[in-house]
């Protein structure tokens, strides 16, 4: 192989890894600006380079007790660029059905959540916000969410890396696990 098609071959596996990258970075479901709790407007591409947590929250479901150990993985790991980003919905046996004002009462009161709470949404059906749709049709496996506390895990380039049902507590092994390999990546 002479000088020149090492080059060529060089540049084309250089420019094979930027294409993948800008990829990865467009397909992530971190775009378009969604409400926080307290009115405030944040655009979601704010998250990328960090690992993201996204789970539909509800305060009158059986597993609403999962805020506290949510609330315990975000201390955990939030100053190694670590974030969970809460968002109340009512699709499943009406169980969240307060204002944002009462859901952030309640979520501050009850469990003294410090993590990014945001406006009540829609995760399934007509209406669903663009980052659900985005969730669940990019997540392995794809599909509708199921139930309240759906955990959903972003990666720092912005693909999801794991995808986690109610069942699964946020001190469970393999999810803690699977935050950890992100965060050291």
């Amino acid at each position: 192989m002479n000088l020149r098609s090492l080059t060529c071959s060089l540049l084309l596996a250089v420019l094979a890894g930027v294409v993948s990258v800008s990829t990865a970075l467009a397909d992530s479901p971190l775009v378009g600006k969604v409400k926080k709790i307290d009115g405030t407007e944040v655009d979601l591409a704010d998250y990328k380079g960090k690992v993201v947590v996204v789970v539909n929250v509800a305060s009158q479901c059986g597993a609403t007790p999962q805020y506290a150990g949510l609330q315990k993985l975000y201390d955990t790991y939030k100053d190694q660029g670590f974030v969970i980003l809460g968002f109340p919905a009512n699709e499943f046996g009406s169980q969240e059905p307060g204002s944002d004002a009462e859901i952030s009462k309640f979520c501050s009161s009850k469990y003294n959540v410090t993590f990014d709470m945001f406006s009540k949404i829609k995760v399934k059906g007509d209406g669903q916000s663009p980052l659900y749709k985005a969730l669940t049709t990019q997540a392995k496996p794809d599909g509708d969410v199921k139930w309240n506390f759906e955990k959903f895990i972003i990666g720092k380039d912005g693909a999801i890396s794991g995808r986690f049902a109610t069942q699964v507590k946020p001190d469970d092994a393999a999810f803690v696990k699977a935050i950890e390999a992100e965060l050291k990546k």
